[in-house]
């Protein structure tokens, strides 16, 4: 088959800029390429050319700026010129009547990856039109679905929740690579935390996420042995000191844990702090429809803690982490965190859990043979 995907306004693919969504595309449309034609219709980069094909895969740029009508011309442009027997979208539900007009005869699918059909982000009735028009609607929970459901009861039929994976050869346990412990080792020298147990935050530094709450958590802490790495900025490849990176930075200035900041990390360097760390921490305060860090913790072989908010809670399987069901207070932080800095062996074994788990269920080919059965209609 002919396959159009297409991804957000927000960021590029390949996932140069980082993203959730960029980087789910990214890690399965090389799989689902050698068995189907592929394009992938993206926003413009400054570092990508607006066309090029590789490994066979055709990738064409519109332009955007972040603005969804903006690019919403873009595409629908490019798509009057030309066919395709599928089109599939990311997380753009405000697209699907515009595309069925474009492409009257292709077969939509769509993939959602937020709570895009919530009344503040489309109306009734493009919501409505969004599920009659749409094949499939894939999620990456179950949290997802059910979210949907309860707008549009009538797409409970075409709801079918895709877990998203994680590359396992990038995110891997430090012990079982030379290259990682020397990386491990040459971080925590940089920084002076060699001898420190590491708890590592990754996420944008926005109040949702809730980084806050784990700082002031280290206050009542009070571990001689501890140290908190808070990785991210205010945006996806920026280092933007909005007002609430600024609070952020000065709660962990007057920590009496140390509160390291590091700001924006590249995407191909994040997983050196999974390596450096001893504990992951997903401290979402919102209704997160599953953050994409669990897969990487896991993979890593950390222990980790996460919120019981959206569809984190799914995550948390055979023993590899512990659920926070008040993430607002930093005392159930502290209650947890204390549990796996007191306890070496029990936080070794939800690591080697989590990665296990990992290796099971959250592989880049399973996600892409369970999109290729939704294209193939099973």
């Amino acid at each position: 088959m002919n396959v159009l995907m297409i991804c957000t306004e927000k960021l590029p693919v390949p996932p140069i800029r980082g993203g959730a969504i960029q980087t789910y595309i990214n890690g399965v449309v090389g799989l689902l390429s050698k068995q189907h034609k592929i394009t992938l219709l993206g926003r413009t980069d400054v570092d990508l050319p607006r066309e090029e094909v590789v490994n066979g895969i055709r990738y064409v740029r519109v332009d955007s700026e972040g603005i969804f009508e903006l690019y919403a011309r873009g595409v629908i442009e490019f798509v009057r010129q030309n066919h395709y027997d599928v089109i599939h979208i990311f997380n753009r539900p405000r697209l699907v009547s515009l595309i069925r007009e474009a492409a009257p005869n292709a077969r939509i699918i769509l993939s959602m990856h937020n709570d895009m059909f919530q009344p503040s982000k489309i109306s009734n009735e493009e919501g409505r039109i969004a599920v009659e028009q749409t094949e499939r609607i894939i999620t990456i929970s179950n949290y997802i679905g059910r979210t949907i459901c309860e707008y549009f009861p009538q797409a409970v039929s075409k709801i079918r929740t895709i877990y998203s994976g994680v590359d396992l050869d990038r995110f891997v346990p430090y012990y079982q690579s030379n290259n990682a412990r020397q990386i491990r080792e040459q971080l925590r020298s940089n920084h002076n935390i060699n001898s420190k147990k590491v708890i590592l935050f990754v996420g944008r530094l926005s109040p949702k996420k809730g980084p806050h709450v784990l700082i002031r958590a280290m206050s009542v802490l009070r571990r001689s042995d501890a140290v908190l790495v808070v990785v991210g900025g205010s945006w996806y490849s920026e280092n933007r000191v909005s007002d609430y990176v600024a609070y952020v930075r000065a709660i962990a200035a007057r920590s009496p844990i140390p509160v390291l900041t590091t700001g924006y990390v590249p995407a191909d360097q994040i997983h050196h702090w999974y390596w450096a760390s001893d504990i992951f921490a997903c401290t979402s305060l919102w209704q997160e429809p599953l953050a994409r860090v669990h897969y990487e913790a896991m993979a890593a072989g950390l222990p980790f803690i996460t919120t019981n908010r959206g569809g984190n809670s799914e995550i948390v399987m055979n023993n590899n982490g512990l659920l926070i069901e008040n993430p607002e207070e930093p005392g159930e932080y502290v209650q947890k965190l204390n549990q796996l800095l007191s306890d070496r062996e029990l936080g070794q074994r939800m690591g080697k859990n989590g990665r296990h788990v990992a290796e099971q269920h959250f592989r880049w080919n399973r996600v892409a043979s369970e999109i290729l059965a939704v294209w193939k209609r099973k």
